[in-house]
């Protein structure tokens, strides 16, 4: 379990104070799939390095299973009795929280083998258990035949893969994911993404993802946290927050990732796909898992006797769960439309106007 208590950290660039972070609280479970989403600048690396102290809160509090710290004046100090960490004590949290990044941070000369090994070499293992726990690293991430492989001849996502291993090398129970798949192609990615999803299922292991991609959010994730200037402005369920996003920044990371995104630029650019004529509605309907099911759309052309010209539509899966998205201009009486929206509202199904004819 990691427990983060109103986090403060700030910076000094050219006599200028930034508050990189600012009184941010979260609290992520144990073998959870955790999202932390915001765009460049919003905090959210330095939020995360905060947790395995690459960078020392200013103040607040920070709980990694039983282990409770205080921050006192940029220092990490022990909950209960105020004693500062010593080194020691530092570098055991830190091997205990295991760190993957964007470019991978593997050494050019040394082999995959060796790579892998180097956080092994002053634990006093001796050569055959570091040589076997290699091996077992290189089977879980599925490069046995690389072992001898250096960087320079592997992919994007095969470095990325040796980089999960050796963050794995100290069997930590956490591990930090600080953009980790937006230097990858698209397949590289799913296959890095799915690759993260089975180790949260077979280690049991608790991950927090940092991305500015809301597709690596809807991917694998089971909660999120959007951050902007420091904050964090909206968290929880990832599929409450694609369905009901609240915040403006939030509205704008969800659209990035839904196939209903091109609704904006059909309106500026007014295509005739959206066009409406006086008394028209153009409508977006939301299915959510209260009403994805229904048969709502036929309904209401049968009931009300109106037209239903479909502009766009989505259907997608969050965690076993569907989530529906429809833009339709509705065509007919006023009243008829009207009595179609409600209809629609007691249903379940969320309705925004976006263009009244």
């Amino acid at each position: 379990m990691i427990e983060i208590s109103h986090i403060h950290k700030t910076f000094s660039e050219k006599g200028n104070r930034v508050e990189a972070v600012q009184d941010v609280s979260l609290h992520i479970a144990k073998g959870q799939i955790y999202g932390i989403i915001g765009n460049s600048g919003a905090g959210k690396s330095t939020l995360v390095r905060c947790l395995n102290l690459l960078e020392v809160p200013d103040s607040g509090e920070i709980r990694i299973g039983e282990q409770r710290l205080s921050m006192k004046n940029g220092r990490a100090c022990h909950a209960e009795t105020g004693a500062p960490l010593t080194e020691r004590e530092q570098s055991r949290l830190r091997r205990s929280i295991g760190m993957i990044f964007q470019h991978f941070n593997l050494l050019d000369r040394s082999t995959v083998f060796e790579n892998i090994a180097y956080p092994l070499r002053y634990t006093g293992m001796s050569r055959k258990e570091i040589s076997d726990r290699v091996d077992e690293l290189l089977a879980l991430v599925n490069l046995q035949d690389k072992r001898g492989a250096y960087p320079a001849q592997l992919s994007g996502g095969q470095k990325q893969r040796v980089a999960i291993a050796r963050a794995l090398a100290s069997r930590p129970q956490i591990l930090l994911s600080d953009e980790a798949t937006s230097a990858l192609d698209p397949d590289a990615t799913e296959s890095i993404l799915n690759l993260l999803r089975n180790l949260n299922e077979q280690l049991g292991l608790t991950i927090v993802l940092i991305t500015h991609e809301m597709a690596v959010i809807k991917t694998i994730a089971e909660r999120v946290a959007v951050m902007e200037n420091g904050r964090v402005v909206e968290e929880g369920e990832v599929y409450d927050v694609f369905a009901r996003p609240r915040e403006e920044i939030t509205k704008r990371f969800v659209a990035s990732a839904s196939a209903l995104s091109r609704i904006q630029k059909l309106m500026d650019e007014d295509s005739p796909m959206v066009r409406t004529r006086p008394g028209d509605l153009l409508v977006k309907l939301t299915f959510t898992r209260e009403s994805v099911g229904e048969a709502a759309i036929s309904a209401i052309s049968q009931k009300f006797g109106i037209a239903v010209n479909i502009v766009l539509a989505s259907v997608e899966e969050l965690r076993g769960v569907a989530l529906g998205g429809l833009i339709a201009i509705f065509t007919g009486d006023p009243a008829q439309i009207q009595g179609a929206v409600s209809y629609l509202e007691n249903s379940k199904v969320e309705v925004e106007v976006l263009r009244r004819g």
